[in-house]
């Protein structure tokens, strides 16, 4: 239905549904239904009667207050700590002007709802600001912070760009045959850079776009960019969308480049995936400045980037295109992020992108959601689906880690872990906080450096994304163990001196993951010689990396360091402890698709080297009795 009409049909629902209820204006935002009026608390006064309208329409339906009628901010927030209980303590309110919305975060939002139910309707009616309650999180973040104000700033540009979103989303539909195919523009037969494009009749939707980890010390910036020269992207505003499944680098590190040179549509993502981009993309760029590295974009692009998401919730299906309805799934990788299922045209086909998935509750996150509707093509990812890729428990993970703490503490030396801030470094804190509490390593010195604390701090902002048990143990603070006294964060260069000239023992958790850059080369360039202390990798090393080199065994190395090139001769220790990964392994991969209540009935797999690749997707065709292939970068795979 194209956007008048839809409007149209809206306006005629609502005299039916709210007779004599007034309103300023009805408009479309994205693919949402947005109605603004200056008493808006009217039309949530009958929650039954918006599920109607929006029934009617088979859009969703959003209610804000029209900005006329909002109450100054000063002496909103004044009224608003009026209505609330003398004891309930507020941290923090932030006024949201694109939403209408005022973010009041207490320190237990449960207790308003035990004083009074109508404390929300009372705000929303005397301030007119729509309230929502959150949790104050335990670690404040600069990152969010940021975000809200940056957003909050872009109101005017955010709603101008949703409502020709909402235009284009809704355009008339070509003529002719209808088809599905998939364009593999990276990381297919290779880990990195992560691409692909899904184009049907009437729409082109990329999913992710990342660098190459491997390609980062290149004097060629684009060197490590998927294939965006592809004939299939151009030109880049017949592009519908970008969907990102995560954060990670490897997925995220060059979509601000789309921006640099033209694109400007929508990135879908969920809103944790949307900071922890922020977060990761800011440090790439002054990481790259301070190192004398190009970098094939600004931190201009990287704020039109974020200008240009659009946040999702999971389980929540959305248009995205006149024929592509997408909905995000936990994938259980790291902190929002998703697996990805396409519905295309109404039931022509669907299409199911893994991204990075973990199919085992971790100490973070619960499993992959394979509750999912029908699939009949199912992409999945192979970084671990070699024949002999199998990893060990969480706990096996856990006791070996707590071991060479042990043995570096007998010996007075140190172990170093390269750390991906997100994700791995959160669970890599976890187990060293509970072997702690229950006595089986000593209490030695644990520093975070690089963006961990910060990265740590978007995760306690968002609970609701982590597994109940340790949703339950930040939300009740004397027990969050991110908060222990064993962590020390390293925020000074004069800090890190220190420890790096420390006699031990001690642990250092510090970023990049890989070592392609990063404050772990510092401690890595004064340790690398004393055989007493370890270098324990506990994450996937890409081709090309520094941390791949030094796995292969490589004893003498150039390693850039202080905007120069320092060779560093290896005696330390170096190990993998398994089992950390945020991936799946062979079995677990599987285990996913046999819990596919759809069996997919081609799948094709990406994310890993070739070998890995190719053998995974045999051994699926001769499990699941299903098509299986493994595709070249910049093939093209007819879905139907």
């Amino acid at each position: 239905m194209k956007y008048e009409e839809i409007i149209a049909n809206a306006r005629e629902n609502l005299e039916t549904i709210f007779p004599g209820l007034g309103y300023t204006s009805l408009d479309m935002e994205g693919a949402n239904v947005v109605l603004y009026s200056k008493e808006s608390y009217r039309f949530l006064e009958d929650p039954e009667k918006i599920k109607k309208l929006a029934q009617s329409i088979r859009k969703r339906i959003i209610i804000r207050p029209d900005s006329s009628s909002l109450v100054d901010e000063k002496e909103a927030e004044e009224m608003i700590r009026k209505i609330l209980p003398e004891d309930v303590s507020i941290s923090d309110i932030f006024f949201e002007h694109d939403s209408g919305e005022v973010i009041i975060e207490v320190d237990d939002p449960e207790r308003i709802q035990l004083y009074n139910s109508q404390i929300i309707a009372t705000i929303r009616k005397d301030v007119k600001w729509a309230p929502r309650i959150m949790r104050t999180p335990p670690i404040k973040s600069a990152t969010i912070k940021m975000v809200r104000e940056f957003l909050k700033a872009e109101s005017d540009e955010r709603r101008k760009f949703l409502k020709n979103l909402a235009k284009r989303i809704s355009r008339d539909p070509l003529p002719g045959e209808n088809f599905a195919r998939l364009t593999c523009l990276g990381a297919w037969r290779e880990v990195g850079r992560a691409s692909s494009l899904l184009m049907t009749k009437n729409s082109k939707i990329m999913i992710d776009c990342g660098l190459d980890p491997g390609a980062v010390d290149t004097d060629d910036p684009a060197s490590g960019a998927p294939y965006l020269g592809a004939p299939e992207l151009w030109p880049l505003n017949s592009v519908d969308g970008v969907v990102l499944t995560h954060s990670h680098l490897d997925h995220s590190g060059f979509l601000p480049y789309l921006f640099n040179i033209g694109y400007d549509g929508p990135v879908y993502m969920t809103a944790p995936t949307r900071d922890l981009l922020l977060l990761l993309l800011m440090d790439y760029v002054k990481l790259g400045m301070s190192e004398n590295r190009k970098i094939p974009y600004k931190m201009e692009d990287v704020r039109n980037l974020i200008r240009h998401t659009v946040t999702l919730n999971y389980n929540e299906t959305t248009d995205i295109s006149p024929d592509v309805r997408v909905t995000l799934r936990n994938a259980g990788h790291i902190l929002g992020s998703s697996v990805v299922h396409f519905h295309i045209g109404e039931g022509f086909h669907n299409l199911l992108m893994s991204g990075d998935i973990k199919y085992m509750n971790s100490w973070l996150f619960n499993a992959a959601d394979s509750r999912l509707p029908r699939v009949e093509t199912f992409v999945t990812e192979s970084t671990y689906g070699g024949r002999s890729d199998f990893q060990p428990s969480r706990q096996e993970a856990g006791e070996r880690l707590a071991q060479i703490i042990r043995l570096v503490t007998e010996t007075k030396g140190k172990v170093l872990i390269p750390v991906f801030a997100v994700g791995r470094s959160q669970e890599v804190m976890l187990v060293i906080e509970e072997k702690y509490r229950l006595g089986e390593i000593p209490k030695v010195p644990v520093y975070l450096d690089g963006m961990i604390y910060e990265a740590t701090s978007i995760h306690t902002a968002y609970p609701e994304f982590l597994n109940s048990n340790l949703r339950d143990m930040i939300t009740r603070k004397k027990e969050n163990p991110f908060l222990s006294d064993i962590f020390t964060r390293v925020d000074a260069p004069e800090t890190r001196e220190n420890i790096v000239s420390d006699v031990g023992p001690l642990v250092v958790l510090a970023t990049s993951g890989m070592m392609n850059g990063g404050p772990v080369i510092e401690y890595f360039s004064n340790w690398a010689d004393d055989e007493r202390n370890f270098l324990l990798f506990v994450g996937y090393q890409a081709e090309g990396t520094l941390g791949r080199r030094i796995l292969s065994g490589t004893k003498q190395l150039n390693v850039r360091r202080n905007n120069g090139v320092q060779e560093v001769k290896v005696s330390m220790r170096v190990d993998t402890v398994d089992g950390f990964s945020g991936h799946s392994d062979r079995r677990q991969l599987m285990k996913y698709i046999e819990a596919l209540e759809f069996k997919p009935k081609r799948i094709l797999v990406n994310h890993g080297d070739a070998s890995k690749a190719t053998e995974f997707s045999r051994a699926l065709s001769l499990k699941f009795g299903v098509e299986s292939y493994a595709p070249y970068n910049l093939e093209t795979v007819r879905l139907r």
